[in-house]
C-alpha cells in the first residue's frame, strides 16, 4: 500500500494546477477506448528477443490478449508536451510471476499518469507522439503494483471538438512480484470539455502617413521617403542608377549618361568600340586600329599586319607577295642540260636582290619543261635546272636552307604545247615564296 501512495505521489507532480492556454496548445478533453492487455507476446520476447519473435512470427493473437475498457484525461501542457490520465478495467487470469497460476478471471484496475511527446503541435491534424509515466493497478482487490508505461502513440484531430487516438504501450513492473511485463494496444475517441477561447478583436489602427505624400502607410511601398501613388507610394525609380529616372531614362535598364538621354555611349557600326572613341564609327572596325577595318594598303585581299608584301600585290596562297616566275629562255642553259650560261645569270641576280632584302622569305624553285621528248628525259631535266638555280642563288650569299627544289617536267604546262610560243612559255624556272 505504500508502494501505492507512493506511485500516486509522484503521479501528482504531473497535474499542474493550471495552464496557459493557446491555439497550438490541446484543451483538455475527455475520452473512451477499447483496449487489449498482451501478457503472452511480452513474455515471449523476454525468453528470446524482439527479432526473434518478429522473424518466427510469434506475435500474440488477439484470442491471447484480455480485452477492457478505459477512461482518459488529456489537457496540454506546452505546445509539444502534453498530460494524459488513465484508468483501465478488465477481467483476465493474471500470469503473477509471484503467485501460483489463477484459475478464474480477476478484476485489474490500472491507473497511469504519462507525459506525451508530440512531434506537431495542436494546428496540424495528425501528432505522432512518444509516451513516458508512472502507473499502479490493483488485481481482484488485494494485489497491488507499480510500473512505467512507455511507448508511442497517434492523434487524428477531427475539427476542434474531438479526435480519435491510439497507443502500443509496454508496461515495465516496478512491482515484480505483484506486476508482470506487458503490452497494452489501445484505440479510441475524446473530446473537449474545455471551454473556447473567444477570438480577441484588435480595433483598425487610425491611418498613419508618415512621408505625407497623400498615401497611408498601410498602402504605402516607401512610407518614410515621399513617392507617388503610380509606383505605390516610392518616388519614380532609377532602375539603371544612372542618375536619370527612369520616365526620363530611354534606357531604364541599362546605365547611361544624360546626353544620350540615358542610353549608353552608342556604337553604330556595332564592332564593340562606342563612336566617342571609334575613328571610324559607320564602318565595322579593330580597337587596335581605334575602331577602323585593317589597311589592305597594295588591294590584294589580305590586309597589311597578315601581308609579308604589304606595299606590292600578291596572292593569299602566297601570302601577299608575288609569285616569282622565271622563264627559262630567260634564265639560259646550255642546250639539252642543265648549265647555266652567263646572260641567263642577270636576272637570278634580282632575285638574290630580294632574298636579301627579305631575310625571313624563303622558297620553292621548281623546274619545268614542254612536252617535246620523254618524261624519262624531261623529268630529271627539270630537276637539274631547278638545282642550277639554287646552286647560283646560294654562290650569290642566298642560305641554302631558304630553298627547296623540284623538277615536273612537262605534267603543269601554263600555256599551249601545240604552238612554238605556248613551248616557250613552258620552258620555265618558278621561284615562288613558301
Amino acid at each position: 500500500m505504500k508502494k501505492i501512495l507512493a506511485v500516486l505521489l509522484a503521479l501528482s507532480v504531473f497535474i499542474p494546477s493550471g495552464f496557459g492556454q493557446d491555439d497550438e496548445v490541446r484543451p483538455a478533453a475527455l475520452g473512451v477506448s477499447f483496449f487489449l492487455n498482451d501478457f503472452t507476446t511480452a513474455d515471449r520476447i523476454r525468453k528470446t528477443s524482439f527479432s526473434q519473435v518478429l522473424k518466427d512470427d510469434k506475435w500474440a493473437n488477439t484470442g491471447d490478449m484480455s480485452p477492457g475498457i478505459a477512461v482518459h484525461y488529456f489537457k496540454g501542457l506546452k505546445k509539444h508536451i502534453d498530460f494524459a490520465g488513465t484508468l483501465a478495467g478488465s477481467y483476465l487470469r493474471y500470469p503473477m510471476p509471484s503467485h501460483a497460476p489463477f484459475t478464474s478471471d480477476r478484476f485489474l484496475l490500472e491507473a497511469d499518469a504519462s507525459v506525451n511527446l508530440k512531434m506537431f503541435s495542436e494546428k496540424y491534424w495528425v501528432q505522432p507522439y512518444l509516451i513516458a509515466g508512472l502507473g499502479a493497478s490493483m488485481y481482484g482487490g488485494k494485489y497491488f503494483a507499480a510500473f512505467i508505461p512507455t511507448g508511442m502513440g497517434i492523434k487524428l484531430n477531427l475539427y476542434d471538438d474531438a479526435h480519435i487516438f491510439s497507443t502500443f504501450q509496454y508496461r515495465i513492473p516496478v512491482s515484480t512480484e505483484t506486476a508482470n511485463y506487458h503490452f497494452f494496444y489501445s484505440l479510441g475517441v475524446a473530446g473537449r470539455i474545455e471551454k473556447k477561447k473567444e477570438p480577441k478583436v484588435i480595433p483598425p489602427p487610425v491611418p498613419v502617413d508618415t512621408d505625407k505624400d497623400g498615401i497611408i502607410d498601410p498602402e504605402d511601398k516607401c512610407p518614410t521617403v515621399p513617392g507617388t501613388r503610380k509606383y505605390e507610394g516610392c518616388p519614380v525609380p532609377d532602375t539603371d542608377k544612372d542618375g536619370l529616372n527612369d520616365e526620363e531614362d530611354k534606357c531604364p535598364t541599362v546605365s547611361g549618361l544624360a546626353r544620350y538621354q540615358g542610353c549608353p555611349i552608342p556604337d553604330t557600326d556595332k564592332d564593340g568600340i562606342n563612336d566617342e572613341e571609334d575613328k571610324c564609327p559607320t564602318v565595322p572596325g579593330l580597337a587596335r586600329y581605334q575602331g577602323c577595318p585593317p589597311v589592305d594598303t597594295d588591294g590584294d585581299g589580305l590586309v597589311d599586319e597578315d601581308d609579308k608584301c604589304p606595299n606590292v600585290a600578291g596572292p593569299k596562297d602566297n601570302f601577299g607577295c608575288p609569285v616569282i616566275g622565271i622563264k627559262a629562255y630567260q634564265i639560259v642553259f646550255k642546250t639539252g642540260s642543265a648549265v647555266l650560261l652567263p646572260e641567263g645569270k642577270l636576272l637570278l641576280d634580282t632575285v638574290v636582290a630580294y632574298l636579301k632584302r627579305h631575310e625571313d622569305v624563303s622558297v620553292t624553285i621548281d623546274g619545268h619543261t614542254d612536252n617535246t621528248g620523254s618524261d624519262r628525259v624531261n623529268n630529271p631535266l627539270s630537276k637539274k635546272r631547278a638545282d642550277a638555280t639554287k646552286a647560283y642563288l646560294v654562290s650569290k650569299g642566298v642560305e641554302a636552307s631558304r630553298m627547296t627544289t623540284a623538277g615536273f617536267g612537262s605534267t603543269q604546262p601554263v600555256a599551249d604545247n601545240k604552238t612554238a610560243n605556248g613551248r616557250k612559255l613552258n620552258r620555265r624556272i618558278e621561284i615562288r615564296i613558301k
